[in-house]
């Protein structure tokens, strides 16, 4: 009954080093696994229903910009402005997609001309959001997370 009492407490006493081995092994796999993610690029664009997902990431974001490019044209020609532009100019704008697949505008950069000429481009832009089709986040790892875009639009004085 000694010896196996003694035997006993020998197990207890070393399976706490089994788990810490364990543990350290463990640690340093997600430390590597960390040290490995490619932390500016994401594995999966965002996806309106429209664009297929099956096909390359450069496609999906092709799509992704394309959809997009396509509806803010089509609400800035529904809303028409007359500006006196006298010469074409881009301006951008810059998106944050939540995990939720929700867009928001974060900054229009040049927008010195908007001030001067367009004074309600932005809150349109704003609105326009409101009535995109529906919107899949983009993916990390098969989780839906943040992702930050520019969008280039250029202005005409058509």
């Amino acid at each position: 009954m000694r010896y196996l009492t003694l035997f006993i407490l020998l197990l207890v006493g070393t399976s706490c080093n089994w788990t810490a081995f364990r543990e350290k092994k463990t640690r340093e796999y997600l430390n590597e696994e960390i040290g490995n993610i490619d932390w500016e690029e994401v594995d999966k664009y965002p996806l309106f229903d429209s664009c297929d997902e099956t096909v390359s990431k450069e496609e999906q974001k092709n799509c992704f910009a394309q959809v997009l490019l396509t509806h803010f044209s089509n609400y800035l020609d529904d809303t028409f402005y007359a500006t006196e532009l006298t010469s074409q100019d881009t301006i951008y704008i810059d998106l944050l997609m939540k995990e939720t697949g929700e867009l928001q505008v974060m900054e229009i950069v040049n927008g010195e001309i908007l001030y001067d000429d367009l004074p309600n481009f932005t809150s349109q832009i704003k609105t326009s959001l409101d009535s995109l089709p529906e919107l899949k986040p983009a993916l990390k790892r098969g989780i839906p997370v943040k992702a930050k875009f520019r969008i280039p639009i250029v202005l005409s004085p058509q």
